[in-house]
């Protein structure tokens, strides 16, 4: 099966629900160049992935092979998407790459995407038709025939009236001003040219048709690119807003595990920043859950008082899953003198998401602050039983040790770092090119399986936003230039993302 998708013009915003779905169906991805590193970002780990970019002037696959390894793969017996920048029937050669699989008679499926055509322009503040404007818009490839010669008919674009629409044009922009212009095209009229729209990256020109070109130009602006002319650009002025969120114009590397990735995500999507999603842990739940059933039966047998400790939200959600599992009710386990100790505001909001109230959260979120505060509050001849991950931090205990408490540590899961191929050569390229403005690491463990995943580079220039000490303490032994939010939490770290990347100081 092979599915041909449109993966739309770079905002993972834009990507289809189905083409989304696709994404964790398909054995192997056949992707280009102009996927962007927000949407690659949404691949699972461990696809077979395939890059057949093509760019001006560096062509890594011939179309003839593209469409050859799509019938390779296929004939495999695997799930294809073939995923391609915009819409694969506008421009994006999608029907040559049917061809070969219709003669061979391998199922498909057409996934059309939002093209850029009509999306840059909207990011941009341009509407393609209006109706006080015009009544039409016409898209054009700007790309000249095999043997150098315009296929465009200038005369007839004139005399339609409509919005123009070039795609793959800004190398020919000059011509095509000149073409327009000696077809009777007023030589004042409005038009535009936007970069890597609807991206991060995006950058626009303005001005008249007969200056628009000298302008790309001065301004470097490069493929890819769209060109749009017409009355409707004058309208760019007064529409423009993806510039004017607050964090227009970056993009951000989330390292979070993948559970916990919309909460942070999704707030700086909100603001107009791009966000690679690369979780560099997975939690794996312990299997054996006798030692948890075991805790929590010497708990209900306790009669002094007794605290149950969390560490973070993950661990809540765990527990009550192997709470479930057991057969225990949680009337039995919360009977007695008992109460309940949170690491951080995250972890005491998941608690209330069960009923319960946690009894102490410390002032500062970390393993150490928690320790001596709940050393301070329990009582003498207490029992303290910890619920957290298999590799917990390790000053958490002493505090409460040094009281001479009982405490016990009961792991519910571990973490592992996630195994990644083509994706970190995407992302480590981006780096280089700064296209990434910061890393955000919520633990040490992320730091450690990020590193591990990105490989052998120079991470001086990589900012690493850190949610507490011991994070940063982590990062900074691969040189990465730190920025450590006030609070040890996402609030925190969205703020501290606004303080220093955002565009204006309201909203």
């Amino acid at each position: 099966m092979v599915w041909l998708a449109g993966a739309g013009p770079g905002d993972a915003g834009l990507l289809t629900v189905k083409t989304k779905e696709l994404l964790e169906r398909a054995d192997v991805i056949v992707y280009d160049a102009l996927v962007s590193l927000e949407i690659f970002g949404q691949i699972p780990p461990g696809k077979e992935l395939i890059y057949v970019g093509k760019r001006a002037g560096c062509h890594t696959y011939s179309q003839t092979e593209i469409n050859e390894t799509l019938l390779r793969e296929a004939k495999k017996g695997k799930k294809v998407l073939r995923l391609k920048g915009g819409d694969p029937f506008i421009f994006g050669r999608g029907g040559e790459e049917l061809e070969l699989l219709v003669k061979e008679g391998i199922p498909f499926e057409i996934v059309p995407g939002i093209t850029s055509a009509a999306a840059v322009a909207a990011y941009a503040g341009i509407p393609v038709t209006h109706r006080d404007y015009v009544s039409s818009f016409h898209v054009i490839t700007g790309h000249a025939r095999k043997d150098g010669e315009s296929r465009i008919c200038y005369d007839a674009l004139v005399k339609a009236g409509g919005t123009l629409v070039f795609l793959m044009g800004v190398t020919a922009l000059k011509s095509i001003c000149g073409g327009l212009i000696k077809a009777g095209m007023d030589r004042k009229m409005p038009a535009a040219v936007i970069e890597q729209g609807t991206t991060s990256m995006q950058r626009k020109v303005t001005a008249r048709l007969d200056t628009i070109a000298e302008r790309a130009e001065k301004e470097q602006i490069q493929a890819p690119a769209v060109i749009v002319i017409g009355q409707v650009c004058a309208l760019e002025q007064s529409f423009s807003w993806a510039e004017k969120r607050l964090l227009a114009g970056r993009q951000f590397l989330v390292t979070r595990p993948s559970e916990h990735q919309p909460a942070l995500a999704g707030r700086l999507r909100s603001m107009g920043a791009q966000v690679i999603e690369m979780p560099a842990v997975q939690i794996c739940q312990l299997g054996d859950d006798s030692g948890f059933e075991q805790a929590l039966k010497e708990q209900m047998e306790d009669r002094n008082e007794k605290w149950m400790v969390f560490t973070s939200s993950i661990g809540v959600r765990i527990f009550f899953e192997k709470l479930s599992g057991s057969g225990l009710d949680i009337r039995d386990v919360l009977s007695g003198r008992i109460r309940i100790a949170a690491i951080g505001r995250a972890t005491e909001k998941k608690l209330r998401e069960y009923g319960l109230k946690a009894d102490l959260v410390p002032e500062e979120y970390c393993a150490e602050a928690l320790g001596k505060a709940l050393a301070e509050a329990a009582e003498e001849g207490c029992s303290i039983r910890i619920f957290r991950a298999k590799k917990g931090s390790g000053e958490l205990l002493p505090p409460l040790l040094e009281k001479g408490l009982y405490v016990e540590d009961i792991p519910l899961y571990d973490t592992a770092h996630r195994i990644y191929g083509e994706e970190c050569c995407r992302i480590k390229e981006g780096m280089k090119r700064g296209e990434i403005d910061a890393v955000t690491f919520t633990s040490a463990s992320t730091v450690k399986g990020f590193v591990e995943a990105v490989g052998d580079m120079d991470y001086t220039s990589c900012r690493a936003v850190c949610i507490g000490r011991q994070t940063a303490a982590e990062a900074a032994k691969y040189g990465m230039r730190l920025m450590i939010s006030e609070e040890a939490s996402i609030d925190s770290m969205v703020e501290l993302l606004v303080r220093v990347y955002g565009t204006r100081e309201d909203g």
